[in-house]
């Protein structure tokens, strides 16, 4: 998910589950000031936001930065000892703001909350989670949202204006909450029926591997990927029963010329891609160059990786590869890495190709 999604997310659960004023009175008797509940939110809201610190690895390395992100920070292992780091520093930073000193205990469970939910929020997507870092590295994922979903934010936001017009109660995270469940039962089902349209495809096909993985601009967006071997059968699927679009548009806005490239199930269009190209004469060569350990930091990174294109000059040869997964129709593909050498007698060096959006 988006920083802000995350931030209000966190912002969210915390306010659903803050001390409400009659508890507050309650325990407020025994001489324990109660953390107020802006105090619990801020604290939800922060801790939401602290897990994507890993993006500080950016500044040593692109690809260190994608094969660590989502790593020990999204841990549930270490969840309770970033809660308590966090809850140790904001009970130190609201002592400088407060005339009243909390303990960081009391920041503790709104920290866990504003963790987990950011932990959730991007197991969610396609990218994938060290869950269990740092005893293991293996990521998992169950991919339901695209990293920015509108419906989703819009959701939580609602949530958090009704608690804020109405500050002595908790009804409106609460309710909230409980349609972004619903919210994220309905896009489950939707990738069940993407998921069921590639089993189908992929009944005549051995040995395959199947993803759906969802798309910008409509939970009825998804992307189905069929890895059959060195071969991808990759479709770009519209699931909304209403969906007529059939062909691209030659002209028109950019975001209605991507919408139009995912075609109802009625008219599925099936492209066979070739991991190393299609030039036979080739592959070998290529995939010699993709096991070179210059570029195994790459390796480590794509899911699904597809030869791009082959620069072959005077100077330099490259071949150059992305992922799958950051590929979205009418745009560039994101994270593009090259292996290239000067001659025969040159090392293969890894080259970044920089992409359309800061991020790359």
């Amino acid at each position: 998910m988006d920083p802000l999604t995350h931030a209000l997310s966190g912002a969210l659960l915390a306010r659903a589950a803050a001390t409400d004023q009659q508890q507050r009175q309650a325990t407020g008797s025994t001489g324990i000031r109660p953390l107020p509940v802006r105090l619990q939110v801020a604290a939800g809201f922060t801790a939401a936001l602290f897990s994507d610190v890993d993006f500080a690895l950016r500044m040593f390395d692109t690809l260190t930065y994608l094969n660590w992100h989502q790593g020990p920070t999204h841990s549930l292992v270490l969840l309770p000892v970033w809660a308590w780091l966090l809850a140790r520093l904001l009970a130190w930073l609201s002592s400088l703001t407060d005339s009243d000193r909390f303990g960081w205990r009391q920041f503790y469970l709104p920290a866990c909350l504003g963790l987990a939910i950011h932990i959730a929020g991007d197991l969610i997507t396609s990218y994938g989670l060290m869950l269990f870092a740092p005893l293991s590295t293996e990521r998992y994922a169950l991919p339901l949202a695209f990293v920015i979903d509108p419906w989703f934010t819009l959701i939580i936001l609602t949530g958090l204006v009704i608690s804020w017009r109405y500050p002595c109660q908790k009804t409106g995270a609460t309710a909230a909450l409980f349609v972004l469940a619903g919210y994220l039962t309905f896009i489950f089902m939707l990738r069940t029926q993407a998921l069921a349209i590639a089993e189908n495809h992929a009944d005549s096909l051995p040995h395959t591997r199947i993803s759906a993985l969802p798309q910008p601009l409509s939970p009825y967006h998804w992307t189905v990927i069929i890895e059959e071997s060195e071969r991808y059968h990759v479709a770009l699927i519209d699931l909304d029963p209403g969906s007529t679009s059939s062909n691209e548009p030659e002209n028109g806005w950019l975001l209605k010329k991507i919408a139009a490239a995912y075609r109802p199930v009625s008219n599925i269009h099936w492209r066979k891609l070739e991991r190393f190209g299609n030039e036979t004469e080739r592959t070998e060569a290529i995939r010699t160059a993709w096991q070179h350990a210059a570029f195994e930091p790459f390796r480590r990174f794509a899911r699904y990786p597809l030869l791009q294109r082959i620069d072959n000059s005077d100077e330099m040869l490259c071949y150059w590869f992305y992922d799958i997964r950051f590929k979205f129709p009418e745009l560039p593909p994101s994270f593009q890495f090259g292996l290239c050498r000067a001659d025969d007698t040159s090392n293969w060096q890894m080259v970044r190709h920089r992409g359309l959006f800061y991020i790359d």
